[in-house]
């Protein structure tokens, strides 16, 4: 009898270069998105990033930090969007409506795809047993659809976490795709016991919070990695279309010296728009919707 580890059967293995080929809007060949995460969490109790390893609660040190987030640093990223003419993926926690909804509405006036992020950063929901977590998903839809001009269509979950059952239920409750697979340089259809949900590639690499939280990467050093994978993948993309992530957290990189060195990175990319697609999350979702079937497989 063969051996078979266990397996998520959501999708096949493919190869990218043994794909059918097709483009993004205009002929482009390389799509790219900023995940801008908005993100509120509770205070004395629950998860959140940490500047430095905390002490007791109320951790007075790290809640702040994370809350310069909100009252500064997102406003001054909002700033250089707006310089730069670049559309944006925010990824909100339903909390923030209740928090700081001005700078929701900020996004909404600009334009942004506004992505469901679950209630606060300060939960994982993949612990939660199916009715609990069926109900926070409701529950977040609701508060976002309440307040924008209808449910959001895209969803990523706090901390990446997902229970087992996670895409039946996001596709089960009307979203189109999903950002907490890493897999991958091209969107997946996913199999859901209700029928399929698009994966879209929403980067562990080229995010702030593995990069500099966890291994402590520079300023100068995370604005060289988003150009040095830009310009590669741009080369790479003549052989197949892709889709690259930015995925940015405002307390983090809306930070004036991280903001300094974001802003040569952005700038690059936008220098580039007559090459590139500048798109959300949503757009690269919508379009690969409505290719004819098979372009990118059924699972």
């Amino acid at each position: 009898m063969t051996f078979r580890l266990p397996d998520h059967r959501r999708f096949p293995y493919a190869a990218i270069n043994r794909r059918p080929d097709y483009s993004w809007p205009g002929g482009k060949r390389l799509a790219v998105y900023i995940g801008l995460n908005l993100e509120h969490f509770a205070f004395g109790e629950g998860l959140g990033g940490e500047l430095a390893p905390g002490g007791p609660q109320p951790d007075v040190l790290n809640y702040a930090w994370r809350e310069y987030g909100n009252r500064v640093g997102a406003w001054r990223m909002l700033e250089l969007f707006d310089a730069l003419k670049l559309p944006v993926s925010a990824l909100v926690n339903a909390a923030i409506y209740d928090h700081c909804p001005d700078l929701v509405a900020a996004h909404r006036a600009r334009g942004d795809e506004i992505v469901a992020h679950g209630r606060s950063n300060a939960e994982r929901q993949g612990v939660l047993d199916e009715a609990a977590e069926r109900a926070l998903i409701a529950e977040t839809t609701a508060t976002i659809a309440r307040q924008e001009t209808g449910p959001p269509a895209g969803w990523l979950g706090p901390w990446i976490s997902q229970s087992r059952v996670t895409p039946d239920l996001l596709q089960e409750a009307g979203y189109r795709y999903l950002l907490d697979w890493c897999h991958d340089d091209q969107p997946t259809w996913m199999k859901t016991r209700r029928g399929r949900i698009l994966a879209v590639p929403y980067p562990q690499e080229i995010n702030d919070i593995p990069a500099i939280m966890i291994r402590r990467t520079g300023a100068d050093a995370f604005a060289d990695m988003i150009v040095d994978n830009f310009d590669e993948m741009l080369e790479q993309s003549k052989g197949q279309p892709l889709v690259m992530g930015i995925a940015l957290h405002a307390y983090i990189v809306g930070q004036p010296f991280r903001l300094r060195h974001l802003r040569r990175a952005l700038a690059r990319i936008a220098a580039a728009h007559d090459e590139v697609w500048l798109a959300t999350a949503g757009a690269v979702a919508a379009h690969v919707a409505q290719l004819p079937a098979g372009t990118v497989p059924d699972p």
